[in-house]
């Protein structure tokens, strides 16, 4: 494997090793609390629906986008997400780092340098793997932050 490439699985394992260890302990309505309902701007999203969007979006990049094979994402579902419980949500991340690592271990240097076409962007497979990286690091935030809110205002 390139090293490059196990590089980037290791710092993706350790962000998704993160999100399913923020989930520990909670009970299921902290897992569909939002902190701030409604539409917008404003509006915030669930810890279930983050980790069901992380998985949907990584899943997307390596299979639509790196794989150049069309998926089925309904990406708006991702986000009104309820009622998955931990174990549910940490099998979601899983299945999406089970993908990721076949998807990428079969690279070579020189695919990580191909481009591929996001929206109107001319892009690498190496901007995607990072994009990748950043998208479940900003998303880590987030969630640290609403299980932060949680436990303050429910914790008894």
């Amino acid at each position: 494997m390139v090293q490059e490439i196990h590089t980037y699985l290791t710092d993706l394992q350790e962000l998704r090793d993160q999100v399913k260890s923020l989930l520990e302990g909670l009970p299921q309505q902290a897992l569909d609390w939002r902190p701030i309902e409604g539409e917008g701007e404003l509006a915030t999203n669930s810890l279930g629906a983050i980790v069901v969007h992380l998985a949907g979006s990584e899943t997307f990049w390596m299979k639509e986008i790196i794989g150049g094979r069309k998926i089925d994402r309904d990406r708006d579902a991702e986000f009104v997400t309820k009622g998955l419980s931990v174990s549910e949500l940490q099998a979601k991340i899983g299945a999406a780092a089970k993908l990721t690592g076949e998807t990428l271990s079969a690279l070579t240097e020189k695919q990580l340098e191909e481009g591929r076409k996001w929206k109107d962007r001319s892009i690498t497979v190496r901007w995607c793997i990072l994009h990748i990286i950043e998208h479940i690091a900003q998303h880590l935030g987030h969630m640290q932050l609403t299980r932060q809110l949680w436990l303050a205002q429910f914790r008894k």
